[in-house]
């Protein structure tokens, strides 16, 4: 019997990740939780870190990893991500004031508007997100994630490398 609940608990699991990143939710997102360092209004972090073995990887100003999606667009820049997919891939804000970079070209670093009005952190094009699950700096869990949702590099580029059995894949 514990095995049944198991299965149905991963299963349930599952498809909620599936409905909330289908990218046809058009609805507004939900704000990002942000921490205050990380807040829409303060101006926004981007450094570089080696995370896992992907190697140098985008992180904010907490050192959680960023991701980019495969669903977005980066020329005109779009982000797919809204509502229920939005509060599982938080959307990195803007906020004011020109970002603090740290190993990133500030060439590539943009913004794009969002369905619900916010502004959202672009690299090289594609707008960025965390991932919820990601508990602390370090963490990738996301990476992979149903095949679209990928680490980035400070070039902007995803980087596809498989993440590591040592619990990174999101599940």
């Amino acid at each position: 019997m514990k095995r049944f609940a198991f299965v149905a608990a991963t299963a349930v699991l599952g498809l909620a990740t599936l409905t909330a990143c289908g990218g046809g939710d058009t609805t507004p997102a939900a704000a990002p939780q942000s921490s205050p360092s990380q807040s829409a209004t303060a101006a926004p972090k981007l450094a570089t870190a080696d995370v896992g073995t992907f190697g140098k990887v985008v992180v904010d100003g907490n050192g959680r990893t960023l991701y980019v999606f495969d669903n977005d667009t980066a020329s005109p820049s779009k982000s797919t991500c809204d509502g229920e997919c939005a509060a599982l891939w938080p959307p990195v804000p803007a906020g004011t004031g020109t970002p603090q970079l740290d190993g990133i070209n500030p060439s590539l670093v943009g913004t794009v508007t969002r369905t619900d009005g916010s502004k959202q952190l672009t690299l090289a094009g594609l707008p960025l997100y965390q991932y919820a699950p990601d508990a602390k700096a370090g963490d990738a869990k996301g990476q992979g994630v149903l095949g679209k949702w990928w680490v980035v590099g400070a070039d902007g580029k995803k980087i596809t490398t498989p993440a590591s059995d040592s619990g990174t894949s999101g599940y």
